[in-house]
C-alpha cells in the first residue's frame, strides 16, 4: 500500500489517518525541543509530554498512547538501564580505587613532550570507555592541568586530545551507554557495532584530538590553572597496578568481542558458541566486569569492604536523571512506532534516494543543536529511524547506530551542559570555547560521518 495512504495504530486501537502522522511527529519533537531549550524543563518530563502530544495530535486514544509510552519506557529501562547502572558502578570503582590515576600517570610518565598529546588522547579514550563524559572530565581535569604545567605544553594542546578521547567513546563505542541506547532501539548486532565503532573511533580521535589540537592551541592560548598543584605533594595511596587496571577496563569489551567472533566462526549449539554467547551478552559482560573490579580494583587499591560498598552505592544517585531520560526516550520511540510515524518516515526515505546513514546523521544533528543533549539526540533519532532497520542488513544497521552517534556530538554550544563545564574548567571565554571545544565536537561528528560512509562502501 502507498505510504501516503497508510494508516496504522497500536494493536487494538483505531486506525490513524496518514495525513496526521507527519504533523504529529513534527509538533511532538518541536514541543520537546521548546520545553528543553525555552522553558528549561528536564528532558525526562519533556520527552514524556512530547510523547503524549504526538499521540493526541495523531488522534489516538490517550489510553493507547499511555500504553505505548509505558511499554517503551519499561523495555528500555530493562534493556539499557541495568547496563548504565553497572557501567556507573564500574566507573566509580575505577576512580575511587586509584586505578584511573594509575592509568593516567603511567601513560603520561612514559611519554615525551612530542608524544604527550597522543598519550592524553589514549588516556581520554581508556577512561572514557566505562565512564559518563562528565565523570571522566572531572576525573581528568587535574591531570590535564598538571601535565600542561609540568611539560610546558599549552593547556589546549594537551586538553583537547583528552576531551576528544572522552567524547568519541561517548558517541561511538559500546559498552558506553550512548551507543548501547541506539543498539537497543535499532536491534543492532552488538559485537559488529563494537568492531566497526573501534574502526571509526581510532582515526576520529587522532584527527579531532592531537592533530586538531595543534591548530586550536594557536587560536586560543590560556595558562593551566594552579588549582591542582598541591596534588603533586600528596602522598599516594596504594593503587591497583597498571596492567591489572587496563585488563579490568577492557574485560567487558573482550567478552563482547568474543561473542561476536564466536557468532562468525563457531557453529550454533557448540559448547564454545553457547558459553561465549552467554558471557558476551552486555548485561553478563558488565556484571562480570563489576565483580572482577571489586577484587582487582577495590582490593587492589587497598579498599576494605565498607569502602567498596560505599563506592558502589555512591555511583547510582548521579545517574538517576540519565536513566529516566533514556527510558523516556524509549517511551517516545515506542509512541512513534505505534502511531505509524516511524514507518511513514521509513517509506519516505526508501523512495527519496537519500542515504539512510546521511539522513540518520542529519536527524541527530538537528536534535543535538536544538536540545544540546547527545543522549536526547541519540534516543530520539533512534526512535524515528527504527522502522528502517527491516530494510537494512546487519552491517548497515550497525553503521546506522554509528551515524546517529556521530550526529549526536555535532557542535556543542550554549544549550549543552558540557559546553559550560569545559568553559569553566579551562577558564575560557564563550568565543574561545567555540573555537576549541565546539570546533572539536564538530570535527568528531563530521569525520565520524565520513568514516561511516566510507565503511558503508565495503561492509
Amino acid at each position: 500500500m502507498n505510504a501516503t495512504l497508510l494508516a496504522l495504530a497500536p494493536a487494538g486501537g483505531a486506525a490513524v489517518p496518514a495525513g496526521r502522522l507527519l504533523p504529529a511527529a513534527l509538533i511532538g519533537i518541536a514541543v520537546i525541543v521548546l520545553l528543553i531549550t525555552r522553558f528549561k524543563l528536564h528532558p525526562f518530563l519533556s520527552l514524556t509530554i512530547g510523547s503524549l502530544v504526538v499521540g493526541a495530535v495523531a488522534g489516538l486514544a490517550m489510553s493507547d498512547v499511555i500504553t505505548s509510552f509505558t511499554d517503551g519506557f519499561g523495555a528500555t529501562a530493562a534493556g539499557v538501564g541495568t547496563l548504565i547502572a553497572l557501567g556507573a558502578m564500574f566507573g566509580r570503582l575505577l576512580a575511587d580505587s586509584g586505578g584511573a590515576d594509575e592509568i593516567v600517570d603511567t601513560i603520561v610518565g612514559r611519554s615525551s613532550p612530542r608524544t604527550l598529546p597522543w598519550a592524553m588522547a589514549a588516556v581520554g579514550a581508556i577512561i572514557g570507555l566505562p565512564m559518563f563524559f562528565e565523570i571522566g572530565l572531572v576525573l581528568l581535569m587535574p591531570v590535564i592541568f598538571l601535565v600542561s604545567r609540568r611539560s610546558g605544553l599549552p593547556l589546549i594542546r594537551v586538553g583537547i586530545p583528552a576531551l576528544a578521547g572522552l567524547s568519541v567513546m561517548h558517541g561511538l563505542v559500546p559498552p558506553h551507554p550512548g551507543p548501547l541506547v541506539a543498539i537497543d532501539a535499532l536491534k543492532a548486532d552488538l559485537g559488529l557495532t563494537l568492531g566497526l565503532g573501534v574502526l571509526v573511533a581510532v582515526p576520529t580521535v587522532a584527527i579531532a584530538g592531537p592533530l586538531f589540537a595543534r591548530y586550536a592551541s594557536r587560536w586560543v592560548q590560556v595558562p593551566a590553572p594552579e588549582l591542582y598543584d598541591a596534588r603533586e605533594q600528596e602522598p599516594s595511596a596504594r593503587r591497583p597496578s597498571f596492567g591489572v587496571t587496563v585488563a579490568t577496563v577492557l574485560l567487558p569489551v573482550v567478552l563482547m568481542m568474543g561473542k561476536a567472533v564466536a557468532d562468525l566462526l563457531a557453529a550454533k549449539g557448540t559448547a564454545v558458541r553457547t558459553a561465549l554467547d552467554f558471557l558476551g551478552t552486555p548485561l553478563v559482560a558488565l556484571l562480570i566486569a563489576v565483580i572482577v573490579a571489586i577484587f582487582t580494583l577495590g582490593r587492589g587499591g587497598a579498599m576494605d569492604r565498607k569502602a567498596i560498598t560505599a563506592s558502589l552505592e555512591a555511583s547510582l544517585p548521579p545517574i538517576a536523571g540519565i536513566l529516566l531520560i533514556v527510558a523516556a526516550g524509549g517511551g517516545f520511540k515506542q509512541t512513534l512506532v505505534d502511531t505509524g510515524i516511524g514507518k511513514l518516515v521509513a517509506d519516505w526515505v526508501q523512495h527519496s534516494g537519500l542515504s539512510v546513514l546521511l539522513l540518520a546523521w542529519l536527524v541527530a544533528v538537528l536534535i543535538r543543536l536544538a536540545t544540546g543533549s547527545a543522549t536526547v539526540a541519540t534516543v530520539t533519532a533512534s526512535g524515528i529511524l527504527a522502522p528502517l532497520v527491516t530494510t537494512l542488513g546487519a552491517g548497515q544497521t550497525s553503521l546506522l547506530v554509528l551515524a546517529i552517534g556521530a550526529g549526536s556530538l555535532f557542535f556543542s554550544h550554549v544549550n549543552d551542559a558540557g559546553f559550560w563545564l569545559v568553559k569553566e574548567y579551562f577558564g575560557l571565554s564563550v568565543g574561545q570555547n567555540l573555537k576549541t571545544w565546539s570546533a572539536m565536537e564538530t570535527v568528531i561528528s563530521v569525520v565520524g560521518l565520513l568514516l561511516v560512509l566510507a565503511l558503508d562502501l565495503v561492509v
